[in-house]
């Protein structure tokens, strides 16, 4: 059995979607539960967490006859960044109103602002029933750089160390290491790509980032001989340089770039992620069709699981 699970929860961008024509690829915005030994870790807050927080209630509940007795709920969160579509699920994950519930929150909006402030003002407040002060879990929302890494070890809260040399990237014996950078590639703030590293097996995340002319080099670098990387796949070629409504420059990857990226990285595995709203199943299956020559090489759908 697997250390190293990954369960997609939501794979749209922008917006959700309720339609009869999304139901095979599904209409949650961004969000991916990775298992880990034994840590839970989720990537982005979109609508597809609300469904994994109903399923750790479930667990919560069935550990036990009594809250004394239950298995208390420890997830870790990273937000690539604080767009609509990355958070809309986090007032409703309902582990943020149990006591006993340890939820970790990373990420980073700017060197002006914290990430506390700032989802204090978007998502709670007058938006939202509760402030952020209300919540009943030990929340613990956290501001991380490119130099920083957060260590998972078994029954210890996580550890945030500075990243100065390489052997300081490397996992050491069973923790689970994270490590992240900052891609300016994505209006107004840019965005955090997190690498998740578990003894010689490696994940990296970079949704909402758009490539370069000759690649990025930068995430080339980062993701090096990865395992498996989840890239931002969100227009067509042909949506994105449309001459009547061309998308470059609003911060998003084709399908063609998120290849590319592949092939720089040396990644295993690809999975493209985070596709326009507009697109339903008929589109993302020709989509898939064109793309069905490529080995490893495939469009994330909510419920897709993989084992690395």
């Amino acid at each position: 059995m697997s250390d190293f699970k990954i369960k997609f929860r939501g794979v749209r961008g922008s917006y959700p979607i309720a339609n009869k024509d999304y139901l095979e690829y599904g209409g949650n915005t961004s969000c991916v539960e990775v298992r880990v030994n034994g840590h839970l870790i989720i990537l982005d807050a979109g609508t597809g967490l609300i469904d994994i927080g109903n399923e750790l209630m479930e667990e919560y509940i069935s550990s036990g006859a009594t809250p004394e007795q239950r298995t208390p709920i420890n997830a870790t969160v990273l937000l690539s960044h604080i767009h609509q579509d990355h958070i809309q699920g986090f007032t409703f994950f309902r582990p943020l109103h149990i006591p006993t519930s340890r939820i970790d929150v990373y990420g980073n909006v700017s060197y002006e602002e914290t990430l506390s402030d700032e989802l204090a003002n978007l998502l709670f407040g007058k938006s939202f029933p509760l402030d952020l002060g209300d919540i009943a879990g030990n929340l613990n929302i956290n501001d991380i750089t490119d130099t920083d890494g957060i260590i998972l070890r078994a029954n210890e809260p996580p550890i945030i160390k500075r990243i100065e040399t390489d052997t300081d990237k490397i996992p050491q014996d069973d923790e689970v290491l994270i490590t992240c950078y900052r891609s300016y590639a994505h209006p107004q703030e840019g965005v955090i790509i997190y690498k998740i590293a578990y003894k010689d097996k490696t994940l990296v995340y970079a949704t909402d980032k758009e490539s370069y002319l000759g690649g990025d080099k930068k995430l080339a670098n980062f993701a090096r001989g990865c395992n498996l990387i989840i890239h931002d796949a969100q227009y067509t070629t042909e949506d994105y340089l449309n001459p009547f409504v061309p998308k470059q420059g609003y911060g998003h990857s084709t399908f063609d770039m998120a290849i590319e990226c592949q092939k720089q990285v040396g990644a295993e595995k690809l999975v493209f992620f985070h596709f326009d709203p507009s697109y339903n199943d008929k589109k993302l299956n020709i989509i898939k069709q064109h793309y069905s020559e490529l080995e490893n090489v495939q469009l994330a759908y909510e419920g897709l699981e993989i084992e690395l």
